[in-house]
């Protein structure tokens, strides 16, 4: 059975309402990049999926629905890749300004602290980019 009209508008709408507040959501979560994600990371994106799927479809299970779902997601990603890049608001919002971590070879604690990072992950990614260590000063 085809959904109607309204019925499809609906799933556009609320795919691309859901695309928008997950994307803000790790957004809001910090940087790491995929390549940087815990188990932890992975486990809440793979949850997240799940309990957003009947909010983009309204409980519409047909094959129609899932494709204009899925046609949507695609849709609002290629718009906010191409919007990110060229309206600034909209790159400040969806995309962020890189964090100095390092400065002269010596970690900033605080910046470290306000992206949650450790010190640890920190020297293992500067060794992945050839640095061979990183000047730690304690008692700051």
């Amino acid at each position: 059975m085809v959904p109607t009209p309204h019925v499809l508008l609906e799933i556009i709408f609320r795919t691309a309402l859901i695309y928008m507040v997950v994307l803000l959501g790790v957004r809001l979560s910090g940087k790491r990049e995929v390549g940087q994600m815990t188990p932890f990371d992975l486990v809440v994106i793979l949850v997240i999926a799940n309990a957003v799927q009947n909010a983009m479809t309204g409980g519409d299970n047909s094959l129609v629905g899932g494709i204009i779902a899925a046609s949507t997601l695609t849709a609002v990603n290629i718009a906010v890749g191409r919007w990110g890049s060229r309206i600034p608001l909209f790159r400040r919002l969806v995309a962020s300004e890189p964090t100095l971590l390092l400065q002269d070879g010596k970690p900033i604690t605080a910046h470290l602290d306000r992206e949650g990072i450790d010190l640890e992950e920190l020297e293992m990614a500067a060794r992945q980019h050839g640095a061979r260590a990183l000047l730690v000063v304690t008692g700051e």
